[in-house]
């Protein structure tokens, strides 16, 4: 068993693997991490195997037991993986946008690779065929578009995503849905499409907390997978402990 943690700035994500099929997802307070991780793990009778991958700094009395108490690897900027980030920042990529470049060339080799991560920001992630990163772009997701257009109006209700057919709002809050979600899905489109002409093989993956919401609604061919950062997390372990390369800073 392969328990994999996905860190975020408010939930963690636990995921449980066993021979690469996803068992069960769990999800913990990041602010209260410790407490509701450990109060899992010490549950479990064997020395669980777990990697991390954080956006966020984590205890080192948290890092200090995992280190102890099971077989733990932390993924970092100087984890040995199968990719060369050539990112002009390194050490500023996000770990989990990292994760998911590894994890698309782990399971998709020889070919270039566009993941597209839609949660609270849409970040996409590119990776050529010759397993360089080279960076990618951040936007803001669906609840920071409507948070905004609350937060920065004086009149402009904030609303929550709904399902529309329409694409001429005939109301003030029709307006915003139609810009918000038509506004997202011909971004990713025009997004794509740009690859594409780059890259006529191109492989996309759309992963995150909208992707089944999105993955209907695009035009262009994907690769549809929510849980695709934990996959990708499972992977690099064992990429890691099979290559004998096990970090634990």
């Amino acid at each position: 068993m392969i328990y994999t943690l996905d860190i975020g700035n408010t939930r963690t994500k636990l995921a449980m693997f066993e021979n690469n099929s996803l068992l069960n997802t769990e999800y913990l307070s990041t602010k209260n991490l410790q407490e509701e991780l450990l109060f899992f793990l010490k549950k479990i009778e064997t020395k669980p195997k777990i990697i991390m991958a954080s956006v966020v700094p984590i205890d080192p009395t948290l890092l200090k037991w995992l280190e102890t108490h099971t077989d733990f690897i932390q993924i970092t900027h100087a984890t040995p993986l199968p990719i060369t980030n050539k990112y002009q920042t390194p050490h500023t990529l996000g770990l989990d946008r990292l994760a998911v470049a590894v994890g698309a060339t782990i399971l998709y080799p020889n070919t270039p690779r566009l993941i597209i991560d839609a949660g609270t920001c849409i970040t996409y992630d590119f990776v050529n065929a010759k397993d360089e990163y080279l960076g990618g772009a951040i936007s803001p997701g669906f609840q920071l578009r409507y948070k905004a257009l609350n937060d920065y109006t004086a009149k402009l209700p904030y609303l929550e995503r709904e399902e529309i057919n329409y694409l001429i709002g005939q109301n003030t809050q029709e307006s915003i849905q139609s810009g918000v979600i038509n506004g997202i899905i011909a971004e990713i489109d025009s997004i794509i499409d740009q690859y594409k002409k780059n890259y006529s093989d191109l492989t996309i993956i759309l992963t995150g907390g909208d992707t089944l919401f999105l993955a209907r609604r695009l035009k262009n061919i994907i690769f549809a997978n929510s849980n695709f950062l934990s996959e990708s997390l499972n992977y690099i372990y064992q990429y890691i402990i099979e290559n004998g390369k096990k970090n634990h800073s």
